[in-house]
């Protein structure tokens, strides 16, 4: 029985020691990852690192005003968030600790009895009334943070139960410590090395358009291969098709990027008031096309398959929409990339139209004999995506050809001249594009 207790002791100091001779190398281990982690976040983005060292030194700064009392939390990751965030909280920290102190000089002269009606009455009421503007759309977007605070300081300011004198000093010191920490916070933002939401979101709507071109552009090959049972070689390929799926959901990126923009500066080749609306037109298009093409996509993957014969007759425009489609949105990602005008796109749109209006003219009256209309219907959803896919095209066209005049996009060499028109008419012509009125109407 001994023996037995002994062996068992025996055990557990044994699994004991070996937990303590591993757990060096299991630290080691963790460090390894976490440092391989931290190299990984570093060289995918290395605004990252440089944001951090900005916000340290921002830190630094204010709190040497205070004895390094941290006291200010308002550096983020962009220009336009840092702009917006500092005039949010100092504006509605001046709002908030003149109407408090106002609140709270009044009670006080009202007497003990009824002070605490007054401060209550008042508290609920401006509390409530500042809480439902936060429901307006416009107000959220841009002042949601800064009607917090408001909230915040009133009541902090308002129900505290320091003399007038001391209030006063206490919404002074809340106030010098909004001023300086929001002052540091944007110098540093904005001159050493900053980050500009208007140039992410310029350059995140022109990756957008880019990756619906490649899908495009891959799309033929991948849909007849499907059709011809090529199933293996497919998957393989599948991968390359699932890049639009960052487009279907970007709506919330590309909000918030426009939201700081409209806050920063002029910097770069964005000038004061440009057009950052705009983008969310072009988003708008851009996301309706990509779920088209999702659409196409979910058929492409699917285990529906028509007869050979079929797509056969319709591979010619069916390949010609993907491939100038593809073509055009990748033209307009370089006219918005490059900010220049450019009429490359133009014969693309044109010959897409054409090849739309052939298909739907063959699908409506094409002859097909000995054909179980079953077996259509598989070549005619992918006919009719395909031509929606060449509307929404254009409508992404007109929203950049907007962009473009709108904030005056210089207008690069034009390659090709009509015969008697001049390159000044040309482009005197095309002053007032806006639209293409080729008429691709989906029944």
């Amino acid at each position: 029985m001994a023996s037995e207790q002994n062996q068992e002791n025996f055990r557990g100091l044994k699994s004991a020691w070996s937990f303590l001779k591993g757990f060096p190398g299991k630290i080691a281990n963790a460090v390894v990852s976490a440092a391989g982690e931290a190299k990984k976040l570093g060289r995918d983005d290395s605004r990252r690192i440089v944001h951090s060292f900005k916000v340290g030194l921002a830190i630094t700064i204010v709190s040497l005003f205070y004895y390094f009392d941290f006291l200010y939390d308002g550096f983020e990751f962009s220009v336009g968030a840092t702009i917006g965030k500092g005039v949010n909280r100092g504006i509605a920290t001046l709002v908030g600790g003149v109407l408090g102190v106002a609140v709270h000089c009044l009670a006080s002269v009202t007497g003990k009895h009824a002070e605490s009606i007054v401060l209550g009455l008042s508290v609920f009421l401006i509390s409530t009334a500042a809480t439902f503007i936060r429901f307006f759309p416009q107000l959220k977007a841009r002042y949601d943070y800064g009607l917090l605070i408001f909230i915040l300081t009133f009541c902090l300011i308002s129900v505290s139960g320091y003399r007038d004198d001391e209030v006063i000093e206490m919404a002074h010191t809340r106030l010098s410590t909004v001023a300086i920490g929001s002052c540091a916070t944007v110098l540093i933002c904005i001159f050493i090395c900053p980050v500009w939401a208007g140039e992410d979101l310029h350059n995140f709507t022109a990756d957008n358009i880019e990756t619906l071109g490649i899908f495009l552009e891959d799309f033929q090959g991948k849909y007849f291969e499907t059709t011809n049972d090529k199933n293996e070689e497919n998957e393989e390929n599948q991968d390359s098709l699932d890049g639009y799926k960052v487009v279907l959901n970007s709506k919330g990126t590309e909000d918030s990027l426009i939201n700081f923009a409209k806050w920063e500066p002029r910097h770069g080749k964005f000038k004061y008031r440009h057009p950052w609306d705009q983008y969310i037109k072009i988003g708008k298009s851009t996301r309706e096309c990509a779920y088209k093409i999702d659409a196409l996509n979910c058929y492409v993957i699917s285990e529906t398959q028509a007869l050979v014969e079929i797509p056969r007759k319709i591979q010619e425009p069916c390949s010609t929409m993907s491939l100038e489609c593809s073509q055009t949105l990748k033209e307009l990602a370089t006219v918005i990339k490059k900010m220049t005008r450019s009429s490359i796109s133009d014969p693309h749109i044109k010959n897409a139209v054409i090849a739309a209006k052939s298909l739907k003219s063959m699908m409506q009256n094409g002859p097909w004999p000995e054909t179980d209309l079953l077996n259509l219907i598989p070549a005619a959803t992918v006919a009719s995506l395909l031509i929606e896919i060449v509307s929404s095209t254009i409508k992404i066209s007109d929203s950049v050809s907007q962009l473009a005049s709108l904030s005056k996009f210089k207008t690069c060499n034009i390659p090709a001249v009509p015969h008697g028109m001049c390159p000044e008419k040309r482009t005197a012509s095309r002053g007032n594009e806006g639209s293409h009125n080729f008429g691709v109407i989906v029944e």
